[in-house]
């Protein structure tokens, strides 16, 4: 069976470059895992549905078993092992001080998530969580501990303007 020949694709990810050989319409979730050996983002439902594989595009958290390497060309693409900062810092360790991962396989694309909405919100309402996190299931049902976390990462921020 003969493969046809594809161009490589230029990207950015975790801020360095990275070139590879698949077809455009690759998954951004297996280009990250397979190919680029980022396995901290989870594949969970491959319909945009759980949140298990949501990574940074340019900052916005997006489902990566859906999206189509080739959207995220020229674009900076952040995975959980290249998350950094602040706010990532917060997140991670308000998970860790209250215990929210129990199986932990959704907690990557949570953390995802969560980062992304402090970034943009520094002071998020239960009603601003349950919008940003909905994208995001979690079958051991850690929702309390999740939120609880988000809110404890965003009292631990230095003071910001929103």
């Amino acid at each position: 069976m003969n493969t046809p020949n594809v161009d490589p694709i230029a990207l950015v990810v975790n801020g360095a470059p990275a070139t590879v050989s698949v077809d455009a319409d690759t998954p951004l979730l297996w280009v990250l895992r397979q190919t680029l050996g980022l396995p901290g983002t989870k594949f969970g439902c491959g319909i945009a549905a759980c949140g298990a594989c949501t990574v940074h595009v340019d900052g916005v958290p997006v489902p990566a078993c859906v999206t189509p390497v080739s959207a995220a060309v020229g674009k900076s693409i952040t995975t959980i092992e290249g998350i950094r900062g602040a706010v990532a810092e917060a997140v991670q360790g308000s998970w860790a001080a209250l215990d929210v991962p129990q199986c932990g396989y959704c907690q990557s694309g949570q953390v995802m998530s969560a980062v992304a909405l402090l970034n943009a919100n520094a002071a998020p309402s239960d009603a601003d969580i349950d919008t940003a996190m909905q994208g995001n299931l979690c079958r051991c049902g850690t929702y309390p501990r999740i939120r609880a976390a988000i809110h404890r990462a965003a009292e631990a921020l230095p003071s910001r303007p929103t």
